[in-house]
């Protein structure tokens, strides 16, 4: 064999010996870790008692606990030999156990909103329904997680339902009682709180039906944050959230209307509630037409023209002829 192939025989024997042992040190030290991690969240590793040994002092929160979704996680497989019940937010309790020291446990008594919420979010984060929540509007005004939901019990009593003619999903409970999510009170009412603003716009005449229970408010928004102004919630485009319910407007459409893809539903409409039928933001279609289709020469859109536009009451409705004002398949003016 020649110098020069026994020198890349050598070279290339000793790239799978450091290869060989490279992935050996890997896999061995990646086989602890998960062992590491289940000594210290087992409820028989180190310092971790299991929840049945809280109940002897704190038997009201254990008795209002053992009803929770919290308190059903021992029984899932996906989470044997992790910590669960109350040492899965307030930490391992022996220590507090064994000397009756308020300081030997995790307690929430004096924490921030923002703390309250980290330790929420570290089963809670990575969906996405939560993984924005600290780019979120609630997030940056120290409201947290349980602000709106309490982590121990729900809120007790008799549940009488809304409406005696349609219950559905939104007015099944009764005002301030709430089954979903572990919430301190039915999902409108508890944005109210602090909303008041918007609660005069659903008593309008036109309204969405939210104080009546047909729908909520995490129906259009997310309480957890977004990309969105209001927190919205997304799909494709800005009017997601109308278009879960008002599809027919969605298009694409062969010819378009500009204001429903610039600017969107609000641009017209005002989402929660307002005096004016089909919730518009003027009394008048005609007004409302006139603020993009000037008379104003050079200005705003292309003006109505010519002695079929007739302003008089009975014309005065826009729509009475160009009625795909959303958009059309047939006709570039929105006729039928």
């Amino acid at each position: 064999m020649s110098p020069t192939k026994l020198i890349k025989a050598s070279l290339i024997c000793s790239l799978f010996l450091a290869g060989g042992g490279w992935l050996a040190s890997s896999s061995s030290s990646q086989s602890l870790k998960p062992v590491e991690t289940n000594l210290a969240t087992q409820h028989g590793g180190e310092g971790y008692v299991g929840s049945d040994a809280c109940k002897d002092c704190h038997e009201d929160q254990f008795k209002n606990f053992s009803h929770t979704s919290h308190a059903q996680l021992s029984t899932i497989s996906s989470w044997k030999g992790k910590a669960t019940g109350c040492e899965g937010c307030h930490g391992p309790g022996k220590a507090h156990i064994e000397e009756a020291d308020p300081a030997k446990i995790i307690s929430f008594k004096n924490k921030s909103s923002k703390q309250i919420s980290e330790t929420c979010l570290t089963c809670h984060a990575g969906k996405e329904e939560h993984n924005n929540f600290r780019r979120g509007e609630h997030w940056r005004n120290d409201v947290g997680c349980a602000d709106c939901h309490t982590s121990h019990s729900p809120p007790t009593g008799r549940n009488v339902a809304s409406s005696n003619t349609f219950i559905g999903a939104g007015n099944a409970e009764k005002p301030g009682f709430a089954d979903l999510k572990l919430l301190r009170a039915s999902d409108p009412q508890l944005c109210l709180e602090c909303h008041s603003e918007v609660k005069h716009q659903f008593n309008q005449p036109f309204h969405h039906k939210v104080l009546e229970g047909a729908m909520k408010c995490s129906d259009c928004h997310n309480p957890h944050g977004g990309f969105e102004l209001k927190q919205t919630r997304l799909a494709t485009g800005a009017d997601a959230a109308c278009f879960k319910c008002h599809a027919d407007k969605q298009g694409p459409f062969t010819f378009e209307h500009a204001p429903v893809k610039t600017e969107g539903c609000s641009s017209c409409h005002t989402p929660h509630g307002s005096a004016n039928p089909r919730l518009l933001t003027t009394s008048r279609v005609a007004q409302l037409c006139l603020t993009c289709h000037s008379v104003a020469h050079d200005v705003g859109a292309i003006e109505p023209a010519g002695p079929q536009h007739n302003l008089n009451a009975q014309y005065a409705s826009c729509t009475n002829c160009h009625i795909k004002v959303h958009g059309s398949h047939s006709s570039p003016v929105f006729f039928r």
